[in-house]
């Protein structure tokens, strides 16, 4: 037993979709890591079988060993209806949180380091009556974290969000001086922390089309995110912007810096995900523990069929056994 490797807590996300698929996949594989899924084991056997896959589902104990192959350690947590692959059912949003839960219980225990999520069916939560907008403001919520900081990487492109999950129309009012500061602050922490970058240098977008156009096109970049900047430089970090979103992300611009801010969801992220999706890293910033995840959503159409691919998911589980030997050093 390699008592120094990290013990990864793995929830498979919305059971109806490629979650469990992915998890087992995953299993199949070499992994520094000492791994356990926070799941439903009779789920697992049946999708297993299904996908033709000869995976050892065993009960984990305290003492967890390294990662073996073709083995995967689970801490059973029951489903409360069957399932059926592509069909998510709002009898199981309770259950399915409860694996976060004791993920989250584990951690905060010590027993495990890091927590990795497969995707969930954010609608089918909210159908069974529990607001829940992702995983991100839960976890916040669940560890009591001040504010959450959602990140994506592929590669050594990383780009941050000032805002998560908001329509587009509440977008301009959540960027305020504070908000934006404390999220940068968290940022330019957890890049020193996590990825041992001890004095990074980020970009920042502006919010507004050409960030602003000297304020013709808006006034944010003018009365929020510059004067935020210029503060926070005062302290000593290194900030770029506010720049155009539009030009930010180009060989030049990008070239010597360790991530970029952007404004909101779809302002960065399409750009991310064009570059390395399959392969790409969610990371939530800002919580008292470390949590990373896919890069893709539920995938309930190809659920059980066989072709959804583990790709996200391994990195997502090296990516957090790297973040937790940053922290330990």
């Amino acid at each position: 037993m390699n008592r120094s490797l990290p013990v990864i807590a793995l929830t498979p996300g919305e059971p109806a979709g490629i979650g469990p698929d992915i998890s087992l996949a995953l299993a199949a594989r070499e992994l520094p890591v000492r791994l356990i899924a926070f799941a439903d084991r009779d789920m697992l056997d049946d999708r297993a079988r299904r996908l033709g896959l000869t995976v050892s589902l065993e009960s984990a104990t305290q003492d967890l060993p390294q990662h073996r192959p073709g083995t995967l350690l689970v801490h059973h947590i029951p489903l409360a209806a069957p399932i059926r692959c592509g069909e998510p059912d709002p009898a199981n949003a309770t259950a399915i949180l409860a694996t976060l839960d004791a993920a989250v219980d584990a951690c905060q225990a010590g027993r495990c380091q890091a927590i990795v999520t497969a995707p969930l069916q954010k609608s089918v939560i909210n159908d069974a009556g529990i607001p829940f907008s992702g995983h991100t403001e839960y976890l916040a919520a669940r560890t009591g974290a001040e504010l959450p900081v959602m990140m994506l990487a592929a590669g050594e492109l990383r780009v941050a969000l000032a805002t998560t999950h908001l329509p587009l129309r509440a977008v301009a009012d959540a960027i305020t001086r504070p908000r934006l500061q404390r999220v940068i602050e968290i940022l330019h922490r957890e890049l020193g922390q996590r990825f041992d970058i001890p004095r990074p240098r980020i970009l920042v977008c502006g919010l507004n089309p050409h960030a602003g156009e000297g304020g013709h096109l808006g006034r944010e970049e003018l009365e929020i995110i510059a004067p935020t900047l210029t503060s926070l430089r005062e302290r000593g970090m290194d900030l770029v912007g506010p720049l155009p979103a539009d030009t930010l992300f180009t060989p030049r611009h990008l070239s010597g810096a360790d991530a970029v801010l952007a404004m909101y969801h779809d302002q960065g992220l399409p750009v991310l995900k064009y570059a390395g999706f399959g392969r790409a890293v969610n990371i939530t910033l800002g919580l008292p523990l470390v949590r990373t995840s896919v890069d893709h959503g539920t995938a309930l159409d190809l659920a059980g069929s066989g072709r959804a691919d583990a790709g996200s998911l391994y990195e997502a589980v090296i990516c957090a056994a790297r973040m937790v030997g940053a922290a330990d050093r």
